[in-house]
């Protein structure tokens, strides 16, 4: 068996029906992560952003930053500073890490403000149907920015920016934390409408005000920044913790009819779906709120007891925030294979997300695809063990460890860098709590 910190990690296997224990603290957003670090390219100064989860995800934005000139440094195992080049340089930028993610879309809104004109190339990132870049174009191109999309390019230019009153074309976070970005160094106030406040967009709002930036309105859907002409300082900023990991934990404590403690949960993102969970009969309990290391983020510990659980009686579909996070809705699909009755799982946002749900049946579920959105799951059905590639796509594939969990005999996840570009030493982290995987020479 490899030791679970080499890289890299292709397969593992899952002895399953072991029921967790214990408790586990939840790490630090992913999501939260790559937007402070296309934050951190406005910054002229030296940045530190603390609690950085080590994920693939990171690595990949962090190859690009140095191929363009950004020097970066670990301090410790989770601290990474952050300095910025006089002068930018895209002539070899990692066009290889660039395919495999999309945050670093989200720069269109910090480099311009330190180089009037640049070339990325196109975004990468879970595969689940077309992904455009309008909603960036939209309110980017309100603010004064060029956007020209060649064919392995784009093109972004802006030498008149100017602030505005914006509407975003979608609830979309990285095209909203790219237009705050934008928007942060240009004098004067610009007004963002139908902004999602979801965590990471108000992770980087803690940010900016932390850099001298004044932002009415966070947590709000409409946001007016007052821009100022640069940042140059030397800031700290913690990373809050992800509301999807700890989703991801309490759908497997629920689907193992575990006990466990899931420590350190951003709870304004999880109220609704703490609220579906215990209509469905998932019993919890909730310790007292307090304080993510920003001072900002609200947490709570919450327990997850051995329950008997039922469908819901309404679908369950995703919104913007406050409503189901998108990335959360895939997590009710395991716990509604061991619910009595039909639950109907309506993932709008994505066009084929559903189709990955169907892997499930693999394992024993029932599961029938209505159309590329929407997934009918009858159950309780018992779950057995199989063996699976995982999907081009990270929810999708955590699902499926979810499930194998909860399966009679031993299963085999083939392909698990989805995996890993999103959550930190999981395997390792899930064995800590009563888990059996190892990983596969």
């Amino acid at each position: 068996m490899k030791n679970m910190n080499e890289a890299p990690i292709n397969d593992i296997k899952i002895s399953g029906e072991n029921k967790l224990r214990g408790q586990i603290t939840t790490n630090s957003s992913k999501n939260g992560a790559t937007h402070l670090l296309c934050a951190s390219l406005l910054n002229k100064g030296t940045t530190t952003l603390r609690g950085v989860p080590r994920i693939e995800e990171v690595n990949r934005i962090i190859e690009i930053f140095e191929s363009i000139g950004v020097s970066l440094e670990w301090i410790g195992d989770r601290d990474l500073k952050i300095k910025t080049p006089e002068k930018f340089n895209f002539e070899n930028i990692n066009r290889e890490a660039s395919s495999q993610v999309r945050s670093f879309l989200m720069a269109m809104g910090s480099l311009p403000h330190r180089t009037k004109e640049f070339k990325i190339p196109h975004a990468g990132g879970c595969k689940m149907g077309n992904r455009s870049i309008t909603a960036f174009r939209h309110s980017l191109t309100a603010l004064g920015l060029y956007i020209e999309t060649k064919e392995h390019n784009y093109v972004i230019s802006g030498s008149d920016l100017k602030p505005s009153d914006i509407t975003m074309y979608e609830a979309s976070d990285t095209a909203t934390t790219a237009t705050l970005l934008l928007a942060s160094c240009i004098k004067g106030e610009t007004t963002i409408r139908f902004a999602p406040p979801n965590y990471q967009v108000q992770d980087v709002c803690f940010f900016l005000e932390k850099c001298g930036v004044k932002i009415d309105g966070v947590g709000n859907t409409t946001m007016t920044i007052h821009g100022i002409d640069e940042i140059d300082l030397d800031i700290e900023h913690w990373v809050s913790e992800d509301p999807i990991e700890s989703m991801m934990f309490l759908s497997a404590g629920a689907v193992t009819k575990s006990e466990l403690l899931i420590e350190r949960c951003p709870i304004d993102f999880l109220r609704l779906e703490l609220l579906k969970l215990n209509l469905m009969g998932l019993k919890t309990e909730i310790s007292k709120e307090y304080f993510s290391y920003n001072e900002r983020t609200k947490l709570v510990d919450i327990k997850v007891f051995p329950s008997d659980l039922v469908a819901p009686h309404d679908k369950i579909h995703s919104l913007p925030y406050p409503g189901i996070n998108t990335d959360n809705l895939p997590f009710f699909v395991p716990i509604a294979t061991q619910a009595e009755g039909t639950t109907m799982i309506h993932d709008w946002m994505w066009e084929n997300r559903a189709i990955y749900f169907t892997e499930l049946n693999r394992l024993g579920a029932n599961i029938t695809l209505m159309d590329p959105h929407r997934v009918l799951i009858q159950g309780p059905t018992p779950l057995r063990g199989a063996r699976i590639v995982c999907p081009p796509a990270l929810r999708p594939s955590m699902i499926i460890l979810v499930s194998m969990l909860a399966a009679k005999g031993e299963s085999v996840l083939h392909s698990v860098y989805s995996i890993n570009r999103g959550y930190e030493n999981i395997f390792e982290r899930l064995n800590s709590i009563g888990a059996n995987i190892s990983i596969l020479e």
